[in-house]
């Protein structure tokens, strides 16, 4: 059970790491949070807004998503594993 514990630890920290990389990689936003609050967005109904899953940034957000589900899967896991100990 150790040697899981291990390899779970070191697979957090990866993930960890790759998570504020990933993070950092990305663009930002140049209409900020007031765009977003007052729903302004100028790419609406464009053909870039419609395809953005298939674009590097669109590429990016999922493996986001992705790595923080398992951030958090993994923060649970590990959580329970200290209890049982």
């Amino acid at each position: 059970m150790d040697a899981l514990k291990v390899i779970l630890t070191v697979a957090y920290l990866i993930i960890c790491v790759a998570i504020v990389f990933i993070v950092m990689v990305q663009d930002t936003n140049s209409q900020g949070l007031g765009a977003a609050l007052a729903g302004g967005n100028a790419n609406n109904g464009s053909y870039w807004s419609k395809n953005k899953g298939r674009s590097k940034e669109g590429m990016l957000n999922k493996v986001t998503i992705f790595l923080a589900l398992l951030f958090i899967v993994l923060s649970v896991v590990l959580s329970l594993s200290v209890f049982q100990s």
